[in-house]
């Protein structure tokens, strides 16, 4: 890393255990301008060639990393789901990827973070090799209280780095975690990290959490604030078992943006910089500037599907008067029609529940439906039931209209999966596998289908047994009802131009 500064040391070099490290975590912390950046860079550069490593860069400081060290950047200007699977495919190939999110907003960077984050973190476990995860300014990410961003992106982001910090070991994620403020980030995901390299900083909440973190008394936190740019304090089992003062080595590439520098004004004459500023040049050309308004600010997601649903093309009165009323059967089944042609589409079981509501809307309007069409909440129930694979004489039943009402205490991105195994124990089906439940919650992850599975057995909504040929078997308490022996991984992804009941898309 570099040198021992500390007095008596004699600046004998100063390491890290890369080994350790990817056991056990590291946390840097310091003020802007303390070289923490430069801290990375020179960890980075040291630990390239040995272990693969994938950089969250909210600046784009970090993308000269691929023209020395061959990292692939990787542009956020991407939908979550293509993240997933961009992270997921560098983990198999053993990739080192730099994802730069630059030019988004907070929020925008903080989902994109979480859906990259949780690709790696759910890749196959044939995948787990080691890597190194570096999160710059993790303040962002993992915020200690709610800020000017949605309360569901907050969660999504810090889910993801929790899971970084506290679960990535068993799965060779080693995360590197770096902020300005320790104040600002949440205490469960910096308390993860067992190794410390503590920067210049001045504000005493921020030094009495170094001090914490580091096992200090107050009043030696003080010397936090004598550090020099690049000088930082270690600690831990991967650099050194007492706090022991470092100083940063050089590094071979550098940042796109530097830190600012004095330049001399320029020495021009009082009279010509009145005429500079006041009399055009003859190369303008004089037009009036017009004033710029400043634009309205975007709608919400939610305001746009509220939109859409309200525009509807009229109708001819004398086609109105001529067409007959629609009974309420044949509204369910020509809206359950539709729901499974969006459902038919290529990838359609892996795009988010907003995204479907626009196409099922268009496809409403295409077949010119009478009447107002459902509501988002509606179309999450009805989605949901679909996706089960419950028929419509069927789904119109009290004994479904109790799974239903069970299933409505679960999470959204869950119910869907308790009522496939709702319809499969109604029915006496053999248990849905793996891969079939994973897909009902818009992932290709086994792992995850396995997860929500005991996260439901955990809750006591399901109870979970094996047969002698170890098939598994699953009960539903709050119904009565359980399934046939099925064996979990009898699943076989279907091809790519065939939707989710196995039909091909037109």
């Amino acid at each position: 890393m570099g040198t021992q500064s500390g007095a008596g040391f004699g600046n004998q070099p100063a390491t890290l255990d890369l080994e350790e490290l990817l056991a056990t975590r590291l946390l840097v912390q310091g003020n802007s301008g303390s070289g923490k950046s430069h801290l990375l860079r020179r960890l980075l550069e040291q630990s390239a060639p040995w272990v693969q490593q994938a950089i969250i860069d909210p600046e784009g400081d970090f993308v000269t990393l691929a023209d020395k060290f061959g990292h692939v950047v990787v542009d956020a200007s991407r939908t979550e789901g293509d993240l997933q699977r961009i992270a997921a495919r560098a983990r198999q190939h053993r990739v080192s990827v730099v994802l730069s999110l630059e030019g988004l907003d907070t929020e925008q960077q903080m989902r994109c973070a979480a859906a990259f984050l949780g690709g790696m973190f759910d890749a196959d476990r044939d995948y787990w090799y080691p890597m190194l995860v570096v999160v710059d300014e993790a303040q962002l990410f993992a915020p200690a209280a709610a800020g000017e961003v949605s309360d569901e992106a907050r969660k999504v982001s810090l889910g993801a780095m929790t899971n970084l910090m506290c679960r990535g070991r068993k799965r060779g994620l080693a995360g590197v975690i770096a902020t300005q403020r320790l104040a600002k980030l949440a205490k469960n995901v910096a308390a993860e990290a067992s190794n410390f390299l503590m920067g210049r900083t001045f504000l005493d909440i921020d030094m009495a959490r170094a001090s914490d973190l580091l096992g200090m008394e107050k009043r030696q936190a003080e010397m936090f604030r004598d550090l020099e740019r690049g000088h930082f304090v270690a600690l831990g089992p991967a650099l050194s078992r007492r706090p022991l003062p470092i100083k940063i080595g050089d590094v071979e590439t550098s940042a796109r943006s530097t830190s600012p520098r004095l330049l001399p004004l320029p020495e021009t004459p009082p009279e010509d910089i009145h005429d500079l500023l006041f009399v055009p040049s003859p190369e303008e050309i004089i037009r009036p500037t017009p004033r710029r308004v400043p634009p309205p600010p975007a709608p919400s997601t939610n305001d746009l599907l509220a939109q859409l649903a309200k525009t509807r093309p009229p109708e001819p009165a004398d086609k109105a008067d001529d067409e007959p009323a629609m009974s309420k059967e044949e509204r369910i089944a020509i809206i359950d029609s539709i729901l499974r042609e969006v459902l038919e589409e290529p990838e359609a079981s892996f795009r988010s529940v907003a995204v479907l509501y626009q196409d099922f809307l268009v496809r409403c309007r295409i077949r010119r439906m009478p009447g107002e069409p459902l509501n988002l909440p509606g179309f999450r129930r009805r989605l949901a039931v679909v996706r089960a694979g419950v028929d419509t004489d069927t789904a119109e039943g009290e004994e479904w209209n109790r799974a239903v009402e069970v299933a409505t205490a679960l999470p959204e991105d869950i119910q869907g999966v308790y009522l496939l195994l709702a319809r499969a124990a109604m029915q006496h089906d053999p248990c849905p596998p793996d891969g079939e439940i994973a897909r009902a919650c818009g992932s290709r992850s086994t792992g995850r289908a396995r997860r929500l599975i005991a996260y439901m057995e955990q809750q006591e909504y399901i109870v979970c047994r094996n047969d002698i040929r170890n098939h598994r078997i699953i009960a539903l308490p709050d119904l009565g009802w359980e399934t046939a022996a099925g064996d979990p991984n009898a699943y076989e992804e279907p091809p790519l131009n065939e939707g989710l009941f196995g039909a091909a898309a037109e």
